[in-house]
């Protein structure tokens, strides 16, 4: 950092705690963190009903709090979903609340804590910086290394058929998060590499974005990059791999803090109408719509993708042009070798969809305009295509 260095601020939740097996004495850790004691946990059926929260369960109930487990967390959550659990949540008379489980449960959990002290309706938070009032004491616990939802503050929900919509607000940072990497064990390898891959995208684009990019998104991008891409293939090949399955969730975490602060672009604009007419994982449509993304930016990110290219291959002495090619190859063969799938064709998605999907991508204006090249209409229609 030099003495010219443009003003910037750098914005994150208030503490986190990097614990293997912390879940385990959940209740110690809330005790001595906060003083409420009726505890909301928002999450899914299949971690509940798997045993994944008992840990974490009996530790509470000895410690003196009261649990109410909403569990109809579903991916790209709509908007019932979360107002059904904000009254579930009021009828247990909760006063705190925890997301645990993927990015969606930690979505819901944020804008239930909001939902619980102010009586804004929900059409009116909707956007960039709606939400007024102060908010239920928030706890964040990850059970996927990708979203970095636990130290983001924004909530994406799904508010038609096909449609999503995000809510960016500072009161959706939590109070403290935990770190747990015994809760990501039992990912299965698909999933680990699809999550995996979107927090590399997180990195990726927050390092390269148009708008609030800075010294401090650059460093944890970098760094999340480096350990993701060091470890992936190994978390997905042996998912008890403690090692690697640490070094994941610190890189997923390390990734959503650079992008919460310097915005995501083209990749995530071109995912969304991928997962709001297919319904495919959000981590997924990210891995999907990297690759041509990548090549289409290069243009105008060559010096930015260099730089990466010397963080997770050690490449240097050569031309910026020369190291971005490689750092674009080197992304492709990890994803590859990652056993993520490639290809639209193999997701189901259809040929004669695409020109629905690069409308609807074109509705992402908030997301496009950070991207370091002009996407259009058309150059959309063609990133499909190459994806295809």
């Amino acid at each position: 950092m030099t003495a010219g260095t443009k003003p910037f601020s750098f914005d994150t939740p208030g503490s986190m705690l990097v614990e293997w097996d912390g879940a385990a004495r959940m209740g110690a850790l809330l005790a001595e963190w906060f003083t409420e004691r009726n505890l909301l946990i928002v999450t899914d059926k299949f971690l509940h009903e798997n045993g994944l929260l008992d840990p974490a369960l009996t530790s509470l109930k000895e410690h003196g709090f009261t649990v109410t487990v909403y569990d109809d967390v579903v991916a790209d959550p709509p908007e019932r979903v979360l107002l059904a659990c904000v009254e579930h949540a009021k009828r247990a008379n909760a006063d705190i609340v925890m997301g645990l489980g993927g990015g969606s449960s930690m979505d819901i959990a944020k804008l239930v804590a909001v939902m619980l002290k102010s009586a804004q309706p929900l059409s009116d938070l909707y956007g960039i910086g709606n939400v007024t009032g102060t908010r239920a004491p928030l706890v964040q616990v990850p059970t996927t290394a990708g979203t970095g939802s636990e130290v983001t503050n924004i909530t994406i929900l799904t508010t038609g058929e096909t449609t999503k919509m995000g809510i960016v607000s500072h009161q959706l940072y939590a109070d403290r998060v935990l770190l747990d990497g015994a809760l990501t064990v039992g990912l299965p390898a698909e999933q680990t590499a699809a999550t995996g891959i979107d927090a590399m995208v997180h990195a990726i684009e927050a390092f390269t974005s148009q708008h609030r990019k800075n010294f401090l998104s650059d460093v944890f991008a970098k760094e999340a990059l480096r350990l993701i891409a060091a470890n992936l293939v190994t978390a997905c090949e042996n998912g008890a791999d403690r090692s690697a399955r640490e070094a994941m969730l610190l890189g997923a975490n390390l990734a959503g803090q650079a992008f919460s602060n310097s915005p995501v672009a083209a990749v995530h604009a071109l995912a969304y109408p991928l997962g709001g007419h297919y319904h495919l994982p959000h981590g997924l449509t990210n891995a999907l719509m990297l690759g041509p993304v990548l090549r289409y930016n290069m243009s105008a990110a060559a010096p930015l993708y260099a730089e990466l290219a010397d963080v997770v291959m050690g490449v240097t002495g050569e031309s910026d042009a020369v190291r971005s090619a490689k750092f674009v190859e080197f992304m492709d063969d990890l994803m590859n070798r990652s056993g993520a799938p490639r290809r639209l064709r193999d997701c189901g998605v259809r040929e004669d969809s695409f020109e629905m999907l690069a409308k609807d991508a074109m509705l992402q204006s908030r997301l496009l305009v950070n991207n370091p090249v002009e996407v259009t209409e058309t150059d959309a229609l063609a990133l499909y295509r190459e994806a295809f």
